[in-house]
């Protein structure tokens, strides 16, 4: 391997290459995204008073409420800053098209967000008070986006590693919202 591809492996890997030096349909991509949807960064309090740093794009067009569609990953939600894109939003560039409120989290302890990381933490079956775990930080989250993201249809999909998944939907999210879990086995 050449020394530029070399470079190129490690920055995409690290998170540091920009749309300025991506492929054409990437920098295209881009582009859509920046003129449809405005991202902002939000650090949602959990019960327990840990904040999640959660990005989230709005689609521009509001002329009628949306659905939301999250991922929380241990792998990062880069790229960081509130002027940073990500070129596709979703599983695929058709959910970008689609048109959704997509919302990404670090989950506690990773990247930007507070607290320890635990790896395949366990489901707490009987918590108490202000006790956290992965489904109660997927509960508050959603809680939180239904109550404080404007322009959402209150019907929430989640998708990721299938662990991420699962353990998020232990407890009864509120308000019934999640419709939809989408997990697959690749990092997110």
């Amino acid at each position: 391997m050449d020394r530029f591809l070399a470079a190129v492996v490690l920055l995409s890997s690290a998170g540091l290459l920009t749309a300025q030096i991506a492929p054409p349909d990437a920098r295209k991509q881009l582009e859509y995204t920046r003129a449809h949807y405005t991202r902002f960064d939000y650090r949602i309090p959990m019960r327990d008073g840990v904040n999640l740093f959660t990005p989230v794009y709005v689609p521009k067009d509001t002329s009628h409420p949306y659905p939301i569609l999250m991922l929380r990953t241990p792998y990062s939600v880069a790229p960081y800053g509130v002027d940073n894109y990500r070129p596709v939003l979703g599983p695929s560039e058709l959910f970008t098209k689609e048109g959704f409120i997509f919302v990404y989290q670090d989950v506690r302890g990773r990247y930007l967000s507070e607290d320890t990381f635990i790896d395949v933490p366990v489901h707490k079956a009987n918590l108490r008070g202000k006790e956290a775990d992965e489904s109660t930080d997927t509960y508050d989250t959603i809680d939180w986006l239904v109550k404080n993201v404007p322009n959402n249809n209150g019907k929430v999909g989640i998708w990721g590693i299938s662990v991420a998944v699962g353990t998020a939907l232990a407890d009864r999210p509120p308000h019934r919202s999640v419709r939809a879990a989408l997990p697959h086995t690749a990092p997110a």
